[in-house]
């Protein structure tokens, strides 16, 4: 059993205290073992409201043009999508590259501000918070950034990194701030040796870990991992995968993991969101996801996953898709997949599909194969593509 630690986010004299595995919907701590089963039978917080809600986020970015930089056109980055994230959740979002993730996962912290939608945070609409309240409330919302290179001051020592959190909310004092870093890189596998290391002096496994070390730092709820493990090799990408793993069961963490790498998709989260060209196709639970796809798009995504078994590739159908993305400043009309989607009819391309329920825990995009009605054709219509 895991030690015990209080919810309450007020800590006497700002000190750092660690964080225990705890259920958070009965503010009881829980083994890893009960908190496992809490995961994997609940997606979502049955007894209150998850702990972040995005509906209709939009993010176009306008394009300029001229000596007066006359705004021409708008690239639709992210173009009216929602879903949520529970407590102790791993939700993923996948695509091609220049689908939108990245956009999201900045828009969500503000680190990027919206066009147009809302990002609730445990209740509060991040939209209306003041600089002063969004700063504070930053110390719950972290993320780990893709590049382990860049993301880094290469001027600054590593316990000047992890420790840049906790100096800027106030957290303690000089020594328990050392201490907390200290323990920080402990635990993602690294030792107090290494604090006055530069970045330059680790690999990128190593300084991925300081990444996510830096990340935890100020005890978030939240973590977004931005492509955290994609520039990493695969062994190395395991550990990390695994770090991230022990953690959420140890700490109670929920992670919006954005990646393109469905192989890694399938080993952490409990949830996935499809996006293409700004929009979301299909959310799902995983593994329902995984073995019976509806949508055209997660079907040729998952058709293009590598499969390792010999026994398990024969028989099995690639879906071929035709033509590159079209551009996000001047998406296709309806559908916007209908351009590349190889069971496309002509209606696809006047009609602009809805995110409707499909059963429990699955929404995907409307399409002319599982939803006809919404075209205006025939519930005959699949037999006849």
């Amino acid at each position: 059993m895991l030690a015990a630690r209080p919810r309450s986010r007020r800590r006497a004299n700002n000190a750092v205290a660690p964080r225990a595995a705890t259920d958070t919907r009965q503010g009881r701590v829980v083994s890893t073992v009960d908190y496992l089963d809490l995961r994997n039978g609940q997606s979502s917080d049955a007894d209150g409201e998850p702990l972040l809600q995005v509906e209709g986020l939009v993010k176009h970015f306008p394009i300029e043009k001229g000596i007066l930089r006359r705004t021409v056109g708008h690239v639709r980055a992210v173009d009216g999508i929602t879903f949520d994230v529970a407590r102790g959740e791993t939700l993923a979002l996948v695509g091609e590259s220049g689908c939108g993730k990245t956009t999201t996962g900045r828009v969500v912290l503000r680190l990027i501000e919206p066009t147009a939608g809302k990002v609730r945070f445990d209740g509060q609409d991040l939209s209306e918070l003041s600089a002063d309240e969004l700063r504070k409330l930053r110390r719950r919302c972290q993320i780990i950034f893709q590049d382990p290179y860049s993301s880094l001051d290469p001027r600054w020592s590593t316990a000047d990194i992890v420790a840049e959190g906790l100096t800027i909310h106030g957290m303690g004092d000089r020594q328990q701030r050392l201490d907390r870093v200290v323990g920080l890189l402990e635990k993602v596998g690294l030792s107090a040796e290494d604090l006055e290391k530069f970045p330059h002096q680790f690999s990128g496994g190593q300084r991925q870990r300081i990444g996510i070390a830096r990340a935890l730092a100020t005890d978030p709820d939240l973590i977004v991992c931005d492509e955290a493990v994609s520039a990493l090799d695969v062994s190395v990408q395991a550990q990390v995968l695994n770090l991230l793993r022990d953690l959420q069961v140890e700490l109670g963490l929920s992670y919006l993991f954005i990646t393109h790498d469905l192989n890694v998709v399938r080993y952490v989260a409990d949830r996935v969101a499809v996006m293409y060209l700004g929009e979301i196709v299909e959310l799902a639970e995983t593994e329902t996801l995984f073995t019976d796809p509806q949508h055209p798009y997660t079907k040729s995504l998952l058709s293009a996953v590598p499969v390792v078994d010999p026994d398990e590739a024969v028989g099995r159908e690639r879906v071929h898709l035709q033509g590159e993305v079209p551009s996000p400043s001047n998406p296709p009309s309806g559908c916007r997949f209908h351009t590349r989607c190889p069971v496309a009819v002509a209606e696809c391309a006047q009609h602009d599909p809805l995110l409707v329920s499909l059963g429990k825990n699955r929404q995907a995009a409307e399409c002319a194969q599982y939803t006809p009605e919404a075209f205006g054709l025939e519930a005959h219509v699949e037999e006849n593509t």
